[in-house]
């Protein structure tokens, strides 16, 4: 089972390989940094600042480098010497060593970064043996990088959406699904920004509280609005933690939900273009006047229908107090559609996650680089009057 199991996993890198790692850059090129060093420290037989006899050599600082491959300019950190020679091994392999450190660095997010199984990683970039202390440092040193991205300070935002993903994960021995909770938010400038993620459990208030208030305590403030599904943890999390900022419903997701209670599979396509005309309404008033209209259509025909389009569809309609430049884009949770499909495109790799911790791991690193995307590229939502 376990040799099916490692050919498999094996397999899976070799397709991550093939295809190249992009959205995981700098984790990348913080694994070959970190790797340098190691090597740097066997050549000279001994550690930074370590008194030893058996020393060749001094560390002499780093020589920056860039190297292309196939996940893009990787900026190195290349250790240098004095009093002896020394140049790290992946180097003096060149580009042909690229292959097996994708190969390696699938297998090192698919497993979840065990020491014993980044041992084996370790020693194929660096071809040598490394101890257990060497693999600690280097793994730490990934997920010190991806932690203090995760609580970095945040700033005003104007808006905020927040979403949520299922993934399959091991707890106590069973297969869950957890939910992969995510803060995204635009600033005055309109520009989009990833504030946070989380692995929780489930879904329950608890968690999405929590989450919220992490996102407060580090600096997130001057909220008009905030968009996200209706369900019902979340709903209580933003009335406890964001009881201030007016609250709008996912249109997308109002517009599933709506299809539960439509009677007849023929009705569906008009009632969907009922809710589509309410939505697309001019004005906040002219959509309350289609709505009470609506209503009254279904009364007879669809009551229960027409009783949840009464109590629900008003919870989507309060973009209409924003901005009419912004209302298209902010009246559902589009915003995480492209994230989620990228998500779901490196994760499936996984199939099951080995922990929670492995999971938040693999999302932290594709969302530090769509997050770093958005920063260099086009402004979401114009601010200009």
């Amino acid at each position: 089972m376990t040799n099916a199991h490692d050919t498999q996993l094996s397999s899976l890198a070799e397709i991550i390989s093939e295809k190249g790692m992009d959205g995981l850059g700098s984790a990348i090129q913080m694994l070959i940094n970190e790797t340098m060093r190691i090597e740097r420290d066997r050549h000279l037989h001994a550690e930074p600042y370590q008194r030893t006899e058996s020393r060749q050599g001094y560390a002499n600082g780093f020589k920056s480098k860039t190297l292309a491959t196939r996940s893009g300019l990787l900026n190195l950190s290349v250790p240098q010497t004095r009093e002896c020679d020394f140049y790290p091994s992946f180097l003096e392999r060149g580009i042909r060593s690229e292959r097996a450190l994708m190969v390696s660095l699938a297998e090192m997010y698919i497993q979840g970064v065990s020491t014993r199984k980044v041992t084996h990683i370790i020693e194929e970039l660096c071809g040598f043996e490394v101890t257990s202390m060497e693999v600690s440092r280097a793994t730490k040193r990934l997920d010190g990088e991806f932690e203090q991205w995760r609580q970095r300070p945040l700033s005003r935002m104007l808006y905020l959406i927040l979403d949520a993903r299922y993934e399959k994960v091991r707890q106590g021995g069973s297969v869950v699904d957890s939910a992969v909770l995510a803060a995204y938010g635009v600033d005055e400038k309109g520009m989009r920004h990833i504030l946070g993620v989380s692995v929780s459990l489930s879904e329950a208030e608890v968690h999405w509280r929590q989450f919220l208030e992490s996102l407060v305590s580090r600096g997130l403030h001057g909220l008009i609005s905030i968009t996200s599904d209706a369900h019902s943890g979340l709903k209580a999390a933003i009335r406890a933690v964001l009881p201030s900022v007016p609250w709008q419903r996912c249109q997308f997701h109002l517009q599933q939900n709506g299809q539960a209670y439509v009677p007849k599979k023929s009705m569906k396509t008009e009632v969907a273009e009922d809710i589509r005309t309410i939505f697309n309404a001019s004005n906040r008033d002219e959509a309350d006047r289609l709505l009470k209209l609506t209503v009254t259509k279904y009364t007879t025909i669809a009551p229960d229908l027409s009783r949840w389009m009464e109590d629900n569809i008003t919870e989507g309609l309060n973009v209409f107090s924003l901005r009419k430049a912004h209302q298209k884009k902010l009246r559902a949770s589009n915003i995480a559609e492209r994230v989620n499909r990228e998500i779901k495109r490196r994760t499936s790799v996984a199939a099951i996650f080995p922990s929670a911790e492995s999971c938040e791991r693999l999302v932290t690193g594709v969302l530090i680089e769509i997050n770093e995307e958005w920063q260099t590229g086009n402004v979401y939502l114009c601010m200009d009057d």
